[in-house]
């Protein structure tokens, strides 16, 4: 509801100062989009494609230090015990 009041507030405006060409209308309405995409976007703590590429990288790495990890665990033998 809060956010339908404030699309609604907006055309109030454009309608006011008399700029309703439909480019103008567009504009606004895709600047309007983005912003409330980018709070959704902060709000969920989400990341930027570059940040997740470089983590994604980081998991891999790991992954393959652990895969070494448990190979060498593997070959260490136990002495037996008298």
């Amino acid at each position: 509801m809060k956010n339908s009041k404030f699309v609604i507030d907006k055309f109030a405006k454009l309608l006011e100062q008399g700029l309703l060409t439909s480019k103008d209308v567009g504009n606004e309405l895709m600047s309007i989009l983005k912003s409330k995409r980018d709070e959704v976007v902060f709000r969920m703590k989400l990341t930027s494609k570059d940040e997740f590429d470089v983590l994604s990288k980081r998991v891999e790495n790991l992954e393959a230090i652990i895969q070494k990890l448990k190979k060498q665990k593997k070959k260490v033998k136990r002495a037996k015990r008298s």
